[in-house]
């Protein structure tokens, strides 16, 4: 195993905390560096840590949980909308998750709390099923609308509504869909909804 590079006290704290967590690491080049760990904890000598998802020391120490791994997918399995949905608030409800590490994807409100600050990555793609008709679909974080995709043309049947963002995101933040302007009808599992966690802040 490679020595620490931490100062004395730093090292100390650090091989405490490496038992309890019981997993290998290595060393970066610098101070400053985190050590990335193989288990369920990553340290990381700093003398300004953030104190964002991670329980922090004196000696500049900050302990991360693994569990930073945020992604999920969802997408609707359905040709019509769930009864729940009475077209006042016009979010664009799935039924069926692919994916939901962490669990912060609401399935049943089809809304996605963020578990902590960061940069996130957001993608959706929804079809309509019906010709002359026009849809237009926001993606919302906290009500606003960042982003939209449109589908209008009168002729085409199946036509797709797409578009994709990275996100600065606070802790609780919340993202969902709105349909904006149209009536989404359907979805035959060609609808997704999809976001992670691309890093932390």
């Amino acid at each position: 195993m490679v020595p620490a590079r931490c100062p004395g006290p730093c090292a100390i704290l650090a091989l405490v905390l490496l038992v309890g967590c019981r997993v290998a690491f290595c060393i970066g080049q610098n101070d400053t560096e985190p050590i990335v760990l193989e288990g369920k904890c990553l340290v990381v000598c700093d003398s300004n840590p953030s104190s964002d998802g991670g329980v922090t020391s004196s000696l500049g120490i900050s302990v991360r949980s693994a569990g930073a791994k945020v992604a999920f997918s969802a997408v609707r399995g359905t040709n019509h909308e769930p009864s729940e949905m009475s077209n006042t608030s016009m979010t664009i409800y799935f039924d069926q998750v692919l994916v939901n590490i962490g669990n912060h994807f609401d399935l049943k409100a089809s809304v996605f709390l963020a578990p902590r600050r960061g940069i996130y990555s957001f993608s959706f793609h929804v079809v309509k099923v019906y010709n002359r008709q026009t849809i237009q679909v926001n993606l919302l974080q906290n009500d606003y609308p960042v982003i939209s995709a449109f589908a209008g043309d009168q002729d085409v049947t199946r036509e797709a509504a797409s578009n994709g963002v990275l996100l600065m995101v606070e802790r609780e933040d919340r993202v969902s869909l709105k349909l904006e302007r149209g009536t989404l009808m359907g979805g035959w599992k060609y609808s997704t909804f999809s976001g992670f966690l691309v890093f932390p802040l």
